[in-house]
């Protein structure tokens, strides 16, 4: 289904300049259809298809690879993923039928997941007059909530004074128009089916159509998304990413990301993965650490966006650890990832959350995880390391800590380093 589509990606991420972008320039199209020996209508549906489901991302006139594209080889996720946006984007794939208003063409897109749904429960195929009813009680459906039902015959609209006389032919056309709707419907499904036919999610027989196991597995994953996102177990899922993160804060680490998922399930990734990192740069420390756990529960989508924060001083301890669990590394040994410099600014980021929101008999077991040795070597590379919480960790260690000769010395290096001095 997406063969043609990664072939002409790979080869219009591989080709410097502009011109590839939508729709195709001519002149790329001959390129891409001479090197991938292809037709030209085989390079532009392709074409489409590797937009539609994310295999390139568009920047003014230059097509650049997307995530999706780069995983393609090696993340079977990825290739899931990027058969669901093509799957959601059928009604662009497969056109609607010219002459149709745009308003119906709407209420039926609105009403294929009814359609799909059934499709999935029957397991098998489904007669086209059975969908054929169920789409048309789901349009009626929804022209009743909005307050559109058509008039036919026993209906007729409110009288005005100055209105003219109605004739014969406005009369037929009224006590037609049930009739015109049905085969509106009939056309619509004719063009729905064929369009989920077209992207690989359904089969079409004599007078009926059946799910593939893409199509069946498609909807199962819809209707999970659905429920997960209806199961917020602490009701943060209309919250701000650091609103709901701060929800959190308090959760196990089980129900938590429950709740990430719930959060996610109701964003689209760009944007939840955006925003994300948007609060871990800011200056609460303890959000830092939980959007990484949150970009956790995303997984593969996340990472090329988590690996181009590894510049960012604040950010790069946190995406080093989850790029090395993304690829696999026992949580355990992750920290081996780490510099001892970033460490211990971990190690000081982890301090300011503890210091901001925690107790302070949990600041001082704290101290257990440093990397260093000992409380001086600690304190020496914890001056050394430049994080901008650092006085205010040390002032809050100092003033936790119950031993009076290991406080004293927190203190002057806090003193030092608030000074300048070494």
């Amino acid at each position: 289904m997406l063969a043609d589509a990664v072939r002409i990606a790979h080869w219009a991420a591989g080709t410097p300049g502009p011109g590839t972008a939508a729709p195709l320039a001519a002149h790329a199209l001959e390129r891409a259809a001479t090197a991938l020996e292809l037709s030209p209508a085989q390079v532009r549906a392709g074409w489409d298809r590797a937009r539609l489901a994310g295999l390139v991302e568009l920047h003014g006139d230059t097509a650049r690879p997307g995530w999706r594209l780069r995983a393609w080889d090696r993340d079977d996720s990825a290739v899931l993923r990027g058969w669901v946006a093509l799957f959601d984007a059928w009604s662009l794939v497969h056109a609607a039928p010219e002459g149709i208003e745009a308003g119906a063409v709407a209420e039926a897109v609105e009403a294929v997941p009814q359609v799909l749904s059934l499709l999935q429960l029957s397991a098998g195929p489904v007669t086209v007059p059975a969908l054929l009813d169920l789409l048309g009680q789901r349009v009626a459906e929804l022209q009743e909530e909005r307050c559109e039902v058509p008039l036919g015959p026993g209906r007729t609209a409110p009288a005005a004074s100055a209105a003219p006389a109605e004739t014969a032919a406005d009369q037929a056309a009224a006590t037609a128009g049930p009739a015109r709707s049905a085969d509106l419907n009939a056309l619509l499904l004719d063009w729905a089916l064929e369009g989920l036919a077209a992207v690989g999610a359904l089969t079409l027989g004599q007078g009926h159509a059946t799910l593939t196991p893409l199509g069946n597995w498609a909807v199962w994953v819809k209707l999970e998304q659905i429920c997960v996102a209806a199961q917020s177990p602490a009701g943060n899922i209309e919250q701000s990413a650091a609103d709901m993160l701060l929800g959190c804060a308090r959760l196990t680490p089980g129900p938590a990301r429950d709740e990430y998922r719930a959060w996610l399930a109701a964003r689209t990734v760009g944007s939840a993965v955006a925003e994300l990192l948007a609060v871990a740069r800011g200056e609460d420390a303890l959000l830092r650490g939980l959007a990484f756990e949150a970009l956790r529960v995303v997984g593969a989508p996340a990472e090329p966006e988590v690996r181009a924060v590894l510049a960012e001083p604040s950010l790069r301890p946190y995406a080093l650890l989850w790029l090395a669990e993304y690829e696999g590394n026992d949580p355990d040994d992750a920290q081996d990832v780490l510099s001892r410099e970033e460490a211990t600014w971990l190690w000081v980021d982890t301090a300011a959350a503890v210091a901001d929101h925690g107790e302070t008999g949990l600041l001082v077991r704290h101290l257990d995880s440093a990397v260093q040795g000992t409380v001086p070597a600690l304190l020496d590379e914890v001056r050394a390391v430049g994080h901008p919480r650092t006085v205010q960790v040390l002032v809050a260690l100092a003033a936790a800590h119950p031993d009076p000769a290991l406080a004293k010395a927190v203190r002057r290096a806090a003193f030092q380093v608030h000074t300048g001095g070494a």
